[in-house]
């Protein structure tokens, strides 16, 4: 069992650069891909970001790519999502996931294909 803890959501302007972080228990977090989705109200869930168990791959939505970074820390088992460039379109609640797996460089970015995820931290983004 995984279990994930995002953290550093918040209240910020249009323009500014807000970072949140997942921390996940358990001593195996090398085997997993990583994923940050976003969801609001009345929407599907979306993939924003994506990284492999390395951190070498990753992967982006078109509407963050550039403005967006997705990294990780294995050895303090934590992900992180960089975000700047901010804009109401970006306000959500942001969720981590974690997906199991034995493909070196593999990202994901199909939420139904992750196993764990994280309570959800809320962003807002005033104009």
């Amino acid at each position: 069992q995984v279990q994930l803890v995002e953290s550093g959501g918040g209240l910020v302007h249009a323009g500014d650069s807000l970072s949140v972080s997942c921390a996940s228990s358990g001593r195996t977090f090398t085997v997993y891909a990583m994923g940050w989705f976003r969801q609001t109200p009345g929407k599907e869930r979306e993939c924003v970001a994506a990284v492999s168990t390395s951190g070498g791959i990753t992967r982006y939505a078109d509407s963050v790519e550039g403005r967006f970074a997705v990294s990780r820390d294995n050895a303090k088992n934590t992900v992180y999502l960089q975000m700047n460039g901010l804009t109401p379109e970006d306000t959500a609640v942001y969720y981590c996931a974690a997906r199991r797996t034995s493909t070196l460089n593999s990202v994901d970015t199909d939420r139904n294909r992750y196993d764990y995820w994280g309570q959800g931290t809320q962003v807002t983004v005033s104009s």
